[in-house]
């Protein structure tokens, strides 16, 4: 993948926007983890400066629209009335810069933390779900035959997807063997709706935000033709809330301001059975492709301290996905994460000196909060990442013999097998595939719960408390 440089941009904006006399100040931005997106201003001959980006692929990833793709269908959500960038070239061979596309840079803020707390965004948080119910009705009302060629996936296409792709990745996960169970089990419940298009990640921070609301829709690489349900269930995944958890529609309000706000706007009615349905899918989903995102790091297709991060996310969503498909658990399957009785833990003997492992590990963290973290843009952004990475290891360094006898334990008394622990959890998914374990199987739920809550304990250990609030 070629270097983005000012010179490459400028010969490309003067291949394809022939007044364009020179390129200043490219700069990446520090979202878009699958995606580069560089910032940049071209200064045109008569002296004028337009506020430009380029969104360029850093290589092939499993069920996302090409560049190409993504460019046609930009421009024919924007004719349809769409709140989107207007998109200005296509990157082709001679460009030297890779596939991707240059659209307009509209002001405003993306980042979900500061859109769902800081002051200047108050109002912008008072009208959002119903901005964003109208945006997802104009999506879904673009008329077909304006689009790109774009892959039909219905709701049983996309299970069948998102199974392969677990396959694939070669990583069991109970958890989610159990949510394709459910997913398998209420599928035929669905109503039938027409095929339209669905943009495939409607959620906060695919937003550009102002402080009146919502400016345009960003990052089309999952759309595809299908339930345009799929996006109002994915806005209501608990990870696109950013921490406002009793706020279901992406952290802003209520799911019924959201369809109301939908239904006004022209789109078709919608039960509370069908958001559930996708907001089911959506939390698998969102965990598969956390992984998915990892494993393109551990397979070197893209280093990159933000998608190794990600693997420690899955935990979070296994533990979202129980709480949607498994409402009336009782207590005993929300119990406290396997600890060491003594409260202490230790990663073993060691011949070494001080500082211990942990300390090493706990010095870097402190460096990257004390100095590091600060720094602005993408720097900082990705500190606060690594920050975050170490402090995980700290927690598995004391936590994680403990964890794995617990695990062992509880893995051997549920299937009446012996084995290493990962054998152990590959047979527990088998089975619950095979269907030899029932998805409402109360000793497996609770088995599954107590995993889940262990490794939250180590990748993020407030998540699960206080207990998740999955209604509005």
């Amino acid at each position: 993948m070629p270097a983005v440089t000012a010179e490459l941009l400028a010969r490309a904006c003067a291949r394809h926007l022939p007044d364009v006399i020179g390129v200043e100040a490219p700069t990446r931005l520090s979202g878009g983890a699958s995606r580069e997106t560089w910032s940049f201003d071209a200064t045109h001959a008569d002296g004028s400066i337009e506020a430009l980006v380029l969104r360029r692929d850093p290589g092939a990833t499993i069920g996302s629209t090409d560049r190409s793709t993504e460019y046609e269908l930009v421009r024919a959500a924007g004719r349809a009335g769409v709140a989107v960038p207007a998109v200005r070239f296509l990157l082709d061979d001679g460009d030297d810069l890779g596939a991707g596309f240059v659209m307009e840079r509209i002001d405003g803020e993306t980042i979900p933390r500061k859109l769902l707390r800081d002051e200047p965004y108050a109002e912008a948080r008072r009208v959002m779900v119903g901005q964003c119910g109208e945006a997802a009705a104009r999506i879904h009302a673009v008329p077909l035959d304006t689009l790109p060629d774009l892959a039909v996936q219905g709701p049983a296409a996309l299970i069948d997807q998102y199974r392969g792709v677990l396959d694939l990745l070669g990583e069991p996960h109970p958890v989610f063997e159990l949510g394709l169970r459910w997913l398998d089990a209420h599928v035929g419940d669905l109503p039938d709706r027409p095929d339209a298009l669905v943009h495939g990640d409607f959620r906060t921070g695919n937003f550009i935000v102002g402080p009146e609301g919502l400016r345009s829709v960003l990052d089309w690489e999952l759309a595809h033709l299908g339930d345009p349900i799929e996006d109002l269930g994915w806005f209501c995944v608990k990870s696109w809330r950013f921490g406002n958890v009793d706020r279901r529609a992406g952290g802003f309000g209520t799911a019924e301001e959201l369809l109301g706000a939908y239904v006004a706007a022209g789109g078709g009615p919608v039960d509370a059975d069908h958001l559930h349905f996708w907001e089911v899918f959506g939390t698998l989903k969102w965990g598969v492709i956390c992984e998915m995102q990892t494993f393109s790091h551990l397979n070197g297709l893209v280093r990159s301290v933000e998608l190794a991060a990600l693997g420690r996310r899955v935990a979070e969503q296994e533990w979202d996905l129980l709480a949607l498909i498994d409402p009336d658990a009782p207590a005993t399957g929300t119990a406290p994460a396997d600890v060491p009785a003594d409260g202490a833990g230790t990663a073993g003997e060691t011949i070494h000196d001080r500082p211990t492992l942990t300390e090493l590990v706990a010095s870097v963290r402190e460096y990257l909060e004390r100095d590091v973290m600060a720094v602005a843009g993408r720097v900082g952004f990705h500190a606060r990442v690594a920050a975050r990475v170490l402090a995980m290891a700290e927690r598995e360094l004391a936590l994680g013999p403990a964890q794995a006898r617990a695990e062992h334990a509880r893995l051997t008394e549920l299937l009446g097998a012996d084995g290493d622990i990962r054998a152990l959890t590959v047979e527990l998914a088998r089975r619950i595939r095979a269907g030899e374990v029932a998805p409402t199987d109360r000793a497996t739920l609770d088995a599954v719960r107590a995993s889940v809550r262990s490794k939250l304990a180590v990748a993020n250990p407030a998540y699960a408390v206080p207990p998740d609030d999955v209604t509005d």
